[in-house]
């Protein structure tokens, strides 16, 4: 059976479980450059750049990964959220995004596949794919609006640079993640369908978009609604939310989200809202009891945690969705419903 045949059958009896943040882990290492650097012959200073370590320091990032397999997690990503060109650019590291994407996929799968031997139970590799920060939508000069750092063209070979490293290394699907600007998602989607094609495998998509204000809406303007209507003819398997607020502020949306969506909704929550240290104390119960909101409503397919979610956070999660019905799937809706305008008749 295919990755796509047995998710789509797994998620149609159960709520299934992704993983949580990878930044918060990494710091609780209290990492030095030098441990960032590894033997890597760069000239930025390293620290931070936490893709890297699936090459300088796999030991850890495969920790995190089990760590969050053992709390429960059907389904982890690979530590390649930053893994573009793009991204690298900022450490000098633009060289390395076909190892490290590479890498990082292996990892991974190897993860998941020790999982597996454990108990029998298929785990599933999502590629990670940030949004860089460059975007396509709104020029980064209040002067010049018409202006824009890079161009589709460019951005969508970027992309595919990552989307062909991680296929390589065996993910099952691809997750275009934490979109703030809804045109670099579609130039994402395209390049990772060229890849898919290329490679001769089925890869499906996942898509998650955030918030960036209280109205709902990405950083190029499109609510929940418009996102969905302006994506859905990737045929994602999932679309949802991640980031953004905690589980209790992105109740709202994601309820809007679900009620269109004609595939299946994954959302990972940040542990609420950093304090006043920029760090997250949301306890892993809480998190849980708020998503539990999530499932007396129907919601949700998938759930995880984003920034600040530890092991423990999914292991809470795990529990609150065990025997928990799934979110039904609604039929596609209509343009004219999609609009919420009656089909104009042309008068005779």
């Amino acid at each position: 059976m295919s990755a796509r045949e047995e998710f789509v059958a797994r998620a149609a009896k159960q709520i299934l479980v992704f993983d949580g943040g990878y930044g918060t882990a990494i710091q609780s290492y209290k990492l030095t450059e030098a441990d960032y650097r590894g033997l890597l012959e760069v000239t930025h200073d390293q620290k931070g750049n936490n893709d890297l370590l699936s090459i300088t320091r796999p030991d850890i990032i495969k920790a995190i990964h089990s760590a969050y397999l053992d709390a429960g997690a059907d389904m982890i990503e690979t530590n390649t959220f930053s893994g573009t060109k793009i991204s690298m650019a900022d450490y000098g590291c633009e060289h390395l995004v076909r190892e490290l994407n590479l890498v990082s996929a292996k990892v991974a799968r190897e993860c998941c596949d020790e999982a597996e031997a454990k108990d029998g139970k298929r785990r599933f590799v999502a590629g990670s794919i940030g949004p860089t920060n460059k975007t396509l939508s709104l020029s980064p000069d209040v002067n010049d609006p018409g202006y824009r750092e890079i161009d589709f063209d460019y951005l969508k070979d970027v992309y595919r640079e990552q989307c062909d490293a991680l296929i390589e290394g065996g993910v099952d699907f691809l997750l275009i993640e934490t979109i703030f600007d809804t045109l670099n998602a579609k130039c994402a989607a395209m390049a990772a369908q060229e890849a898919a094609q290329a490679s001769g495998r089925d890869v499906p998509l996942m898509i998650s978009m955030t918030i960036t204000d209280m109205a709902g809406r990405n950083l190029s303007g499109h609510t929940v609604e418009a996102f969905w209507a302006a994506i859905r003819h990737v045929k994602p398997l999932t679309i949802g939310l991640n980031c953004s607020f905690g589980a209790d502020l992105l109740r709202p949306h994601l309820a809007a989200l679900s009620k269109q969506a004609n595939a299946l909704v994954m959302a990972y929550p940040n542990a609420g809202l950093p304090n006043d240290l920029a760090e997250y104390d949301e306890l892993p119960e809480t998190t849980a009891a708020l998503i539990g909101q999530w499932l007396d409503d129907g919601l949700v397919n998938i759930v995880g945690g984003c920034c600040g979610t530890t092991p423990a956070h999914i292991a809470a999660i795990a529990k609150a969705v065990e025997d928990r019905a799934p979110r039904q799937i609604p039929a596609a809706p209509t343009l004219t419903t999609l609009a919420g305008l009656e089909p104009f008749v042309m008068a005779a």
